[in-house]
């Protein structure tokens, strides 16, 4: 079996390491990678390669990055590749019709929720903004309209309390590593199931805003403390003191001693850690130190 793999950061990179792997034991091949252009980041604007492109490149991969996947020089390289399946993982980019219908096994995404709960591109930070309890990830087949494809096999975990959406996020990668394998073996060998999602049940889980990080202390001392979590490592819940912004992490419910205390409308939150513009990330206790707030 012929695959094509569509994936850009950790997430997916964790996916492509995994399957690479397994289609060395199963005799299959990843023929070629799709990833997003190349980015300039850091201080000197270096151009940085993806997360899967670095893996890609470390196994020999073809590595193909098309600006667009609509003016059909992407579908010609597909076509050049002749896959039997294309495998999309957080790729960024949504695939037309003519590349859907290209593979004669089909296209297969692994998204990070239990769909149909979470569709779209922030399902982790989602997750724990919302306060719940279990997540998971879903292999499905592509459809036209996002993450609404026939579910193939879902694999579901706990949300840990006190758990980060970057620490869930590791989780979930290695889940869904694990997942993909499962289900490329289940598409070759002809078993992979076809289950219709019911629209009705579905949420939506929209890219994440700066315009969400500032924390409300109106609001239950449960939803503060989601927000904290859900918003780490990016953008970061931030609280204004006095004129200074404060990127908050690692809260607790109540008031613990060496934190900083957040008053909200039926309780309390403490944030263990603290950033101050142009400064680095620090227990909240030696901030304190050397600040005096008050809230």
């Amino acid at each position: 079996m012929r695959i094509v793999f569509m994936g850009t950061p950790d997430f997916a990179a964790t996916c492509l390491e995994k399957l690479v792997g397994h289609c060395s034991v199963r005799r299959f091949e990843v023929v070629g990678v799709f990833s997003q252009p190349d980015k300039r980041s850091g201080r000197g604007m270096k151009l940085t390669p993806t997360a899967v492109k670095k893996v890609a490149e470390s196994h020999g991969i073809p590595v193909l990055q098309p600006q667009s996947l609509r003016d059909g020089e992407a579908l010609e390289l597909l076509r050049g590749l002749a896959p039997d399946l294309i495998i999309v993982v957080a790729y960024g980019r949504l695939l037309p019709a003519a590349i859907l219908e290209l593979p004669p096994l089909g296209c297969v995404n692994i998204h990070a929720s239990l769909l149909p709960k979470y569709r779209g591109s922030a399902p982790i930070q989602r997750a724990v903004l919302s306060g719940e309890r279990t997540t998971g990830v879903t292999a499905m087949y592509m459809a036209e309209e996002l993450d609404a494809g026939d579910i193939i096999a879902m694999r579901e975990t706990e949300i840990l309390d006190g758990e980060t959406s970057g620490e869930l996020f590791l989780r979930l990668a290695e889940l869904g590593a694990e997942l993909l394998c499962d289900a490329v073996d289940m598409i070759a060998d002809g078993s992979a199931p076809h289950i219709p999602q019911c629209d009705e049940d579905a949420t939506f889980a929209p890219m994440l805003s700066k315009a969400e990080s500032p924390i409300d202390l109106s609001a239950t001392a449960r939803e503060v403390y989601n927000k904290i979590d859900g918003l780490d490592p990016w953008p970061c819940a931030t609280l204004e003191v006095d004129g200074v912004v404060l990127k908050l992490f690692h809260a607790r419910l109540g008031e613990h001693e060496g934190g900083l205390v957040l008053p909200c409308r039926d309780g309390k939150v403490t944030v263990m850690e603290l950033q101050a513009p142009g400064g680095k990330r620090m227990a909240a206790s030696d901030y304190l130190r050397g600040h005096q707030i008050c809230l």
